[in-house]
Formats: C-alpha cells, sequence, structure tokens
C-alpha cells in the first residue's frame, strides 16, 4: 500500500516516512499543497495524509480537488487545529478523519490499518429504496448511485449489517473507526447527518432512525 505524506515540516515528514516504511508501507511525500496534488493525480496512492497548514494550497483546499475527481482514496488530516468549526470544515471538504497534533505514531498506524481493512463478500443489500453493493462499495438511492465518502460508506454498511438492532455511538465508534481508546464519538453525528441528506430530501423519513439517547438503526 502506498500513502502519501503532505507535510511542510521536514522533520515530521520524514519522521512518518520511516515510521511507515518500517511498516511496510511504501511513502510518497511533499511540502506544499500544490506539489501534494501533482503527487496524489501522478501516483495515485492508497491513502493521504495531509497537513491543514500548507504553502501554495491548505489541506482543505487540497481536499476539495482531491475530491472533485476521486471520492474513494481516504484522506486523514493532520492538523493542530480542534475547534468543532475547523473538524466540521474538514469533514464537509471530504477527509475520513482526522488527528490533532501532536499524535502518537501507534495511533495514527491504527487510523490507517482500519482504512485498509479488506472487504471481499459480493453482497447486495437494501432496504426501502436504497441498496448498497459492498464488493464495488456503491451506494443507489431509486436506482440512481450516489457518492459517498469511505467514512460514509463504512458508517452505512454497519448499519444494515446490524439492521433491526440499535447501535450505540460507543460501538459504532469502536467498530467503524476502529479505535478502542476513549474518543468524542460527537463526530458520528456530523457523519450522520451528512448520510442522512444524500439518502434522503426528507431526513425524517429516511431509512436511518435516532434512538434517542442510545444510537441509531435501520429497521425492516
Amino acid at each position: 500500500m502506498t500513502i502519501l505524506i503532505i507535510e511542510d515540516e521536514l522533520g515530521i515528514s520524514r519522521f512518518l516516512s520511516e515510521g511507515l516504511q518500517e511498516e511496510g508501507y511504501e511513502t510518497i511525500t511533499a511540502s506544499d499543497g500544490a506539489e501534494g496534488l501533482k503527487q496524489f493525480f501522478t501516483r495515485r496512492p492508497d491513502l493521504v495524509l495531509l497537513d491543514w497548514m500548507l504553502p501554495t494550497m491548505d489541506g482543505i483546499a487540497v481536499c476539495n480537488e482531491i475530491r472533485t475527481e476521486d471520492t474513494e482514496t481516504p484522506i486523514l488530516f493532520l492538523t493542530a487545529k480542534d475547534t468543532v468549526a475547523e473538524t466540521i470544515a474538514g469533514l464537509r471538504a471530504g477527509a475520513n478523519d482526522y488527528i490533532k497534533k501532536p499524535f502518537s505514531f501507534e495511533e495514527l498506524l491504527e487510523r490507517i490499518r482500519i482504512h485498509f481493512r479488506n472487504r471481499q463478500e459480493d453482497v447486495i443489500r437494501s432496504q426501502g429504496n436504497v441498496k448498497v453493493n459492498v464488493s464495488s462499495r456503491q451506494v443507489f438511492v431509486d436506482r440512481q448511485e450516489i457518492q459517498l465518502t469511505a467514512r460514509e460508506f463504512d458508517l452505512l454498511l454497519y448499519l444494515f449489517e446490524h439492521k433491526g438492532t440499535v447501535c450505540t455511538r460507543d460501538e459504532i465508534i469502536r467498530n467503524v473507526w476502529g479505535i478502542k481508546f476513549q474518543y468524542d464519538t460527537g463526530v458520528i453525528d456530523v457523519f450522520m447527518n451528512s448520510l442522512r441528506k444524500k439518502l434522503s430530501a426528507d431526513r425524517d423519513n429516511g431509512i436511518i432512525h435516532t434512538v434517542r439517547g442510545v444510537g441509531f438503526i435501520i429497521n425492516d
């Protein structure tokens, strides 16, 4: 698997590149946004580690440009920004996850492994007017394909796999995000709101229902 690191701090970039290579990953590095974007479309990496504050183009702009042509490749923000508004801005730009600086390398590795999970089963799941092709990672509403981010797809698939069962936020953060330690589960609501909007113009009558104070469910 190839990982593109777009980071302008040379020490951090070198640390990440060497550490990931020791774990068996191939790495590509870029020190500014424009170069990172060029490397992405030239080399087509399997995952992107993207700093927010970059020369020439900031991380949000880079993420937006990637998402105009590629909705599948996981993008993980590496950022010192930690306000709710900034977090939401990164997720809305198409990022799959964010890691706040300073971070532990072990945590970063765990997040990367989650995004590289293989999905090998060829299964069609459906509910109402929504159909999910597990193997191709395609989602259709009224037979029209809609574009989901990788994280939105994983979240929807998890709810389908537990259809008829209330999925708590803690269960979702453990099984979809792959995070086993204490973590702010509020990020789930950002993704859930985006997912609902894409699946149904009328969020109250969509297939995903909120069980107040508990979690979310797709009912038969």
